[in-house]
């Protein structure tokens, strides 16, 4: 997994310029794309059996006549030193060990789909992020100093764990009302814990909340791809 700059090829950056990022947002339902040259997000369906290879087939097809100099990944799950560790819980297979650098031909990074929302959420101080989606994303920046959490699989109640009752799954069994109590005490215990000047909410399903606790704002999805960009251009931010 290359982690360097482009080289000098047709189509790179200029010397001194910021390089042209892609960035992938890897959902449970949704891959979404967008290049730091602007334009409209494109999106394709995803789900539990697009594996590795399919995600980036999709990629592909959706990024046809975009001009990109770098990529990064975000992706459900834990991610180390721009590896894969784990395969995905809401995905297909064959994720870890994918030499994606070489299925795109470009220097790519990876990193946890949470935190890449966060880096492009963040405000300065002390941000811890949580997205509410198909899962249960965290992430928190110290700082300028990023770091992923995997909090989802923790245990929380009754032997299930924070995403049992805060994920979509969680949503549908026991509706919005019990749902939203649910976020509202996980939000409370998690802070209590890890001390945040703030908390931002991002995900698809953080809309559905009416109200927010004190101190607790929505995100917005868009700042996934802020994120990915700020991989590449933004060099006080530490992921």
């Amino acid at each position: 997994m290359t982690q360097d700059q482009p080289s000098d090829q047709p189509g790179k950056a200029a010397a001194g310029a910021s390089p042209t990022v892609l960035a992938i947002d890897i959902g449970g339902s949704h891959v979404k794309i967008m290049t730091s040259n602007g334009g409209e997000e494109r999106k394709a369906a995803s789900g539990p059996d697009m594996t590795a290879a399919a995600m980036v087939d999709a990629v592909k097809t959706m990024a046809e006549g975009l001009a990109y100099d770098v990529v990064t990944m975000g992706y459900p799950g834990p991610v180390a030193h721009d590896k894969i560790i784990a395969e995905p819980h809401n995905l297909g297979q064959g994720w870890v060990g994918f030499d994606f650098a070489g299925a795109f031909g470009k220097p790519l990074r990876i990193i946890n789909d949470a935190l890449m929302q966060a880096a492009g959420s963040y405000d300065g101080g002390r941000m811890l992020f949580l997205g509410l989606g198909t899962g249960l994303g965290a992430a928190m920046i110290v700082d300028g100093v990023a770091q992923p959490m995997e909090l989802a699989h923790l245990p929380y109640k009754k032997g299930r764990t924070f995403e049992d009752y805060v994920g979509q799954a969680g949503l549908k069994k026991r509706g919005r009302k019990k749902w939203a109590a649910h976020v509202f005490d996980v939000i409370d215990r998690l802070s209590h814990a890890l001390e945040p000047d703030y908390v931002v909410l991002g995900g698809g399903n953080a809309e559905k909340l009416e109200t927010l606790p004190a101190n607790v704002r929505r995100g917005d999805n868009t700042n996934a791809f802020a994120g990915g960009f700020k991989v590449w251009q933004d060099s006080s931010l530490r992921i």
